[in-house]
């Protein structure tokens, strides 16, 4: 497991190459809460939250789908936004989430490791040990 530190994560971000326009942020909870605030506050824009349930504490799904836990935030006057998790395995989480938000606005992808493009850890094959998670 590697161990990464805060100072990792936000020079990681101030290097990434966001998409213009970005109105919000929506964190899918509970993994990707802190990446879409660190994400939100780095772009200086809002920050929503939508909550399901896939994962146990060992990574194991215990659903065949996300199962939604609360309810889907109002997105306002945004028409463009990132939709933030912690980690992209099989993108179920990712796919859930963004099937219950307004078709009509512009959602992109963006996670803090995975393999794919819209991963800001790309090159840590090892699982990762986050700084705001306790050991």
């Amino acid at each position: 497991m590697k161990p990464l530190t805060f100072e990792d994560i936000t020079t990681r971000l101030r290097a990434w190459r966001f998409p213009a326009g970005i109105q919000g942020v929506v964190g899918i909870a509970s993994g990707g809460v802190v990446p879409a605030a660190l994400v939100a506050q780095h772009l200086r824009v809002g920050l929503k939250v939508i909550a399901f349930n896939y994962r146990d504490a060992t990574n194991t799904p215990h659903f065949a789908v996300p199962q939604l836990l609360s309810a889907v935030p109002d997105l306002g006057a945004w028409k463009k936004i990132l939709l933030v998790d912690d980690v992209y395995v099989t993108g179920k989480s990712w796919e859930a989430a963004r099937a219950r938000l307004p078709r009509e606005v512009e959602v992109l992808p963006f996670v803090f490791k995975g393999k794919t493009d819209f991963a800001l850890i790309r090159d840590v094959a090892d699982c990762v040990s986050w700084p705001w998670k306790p050991n």
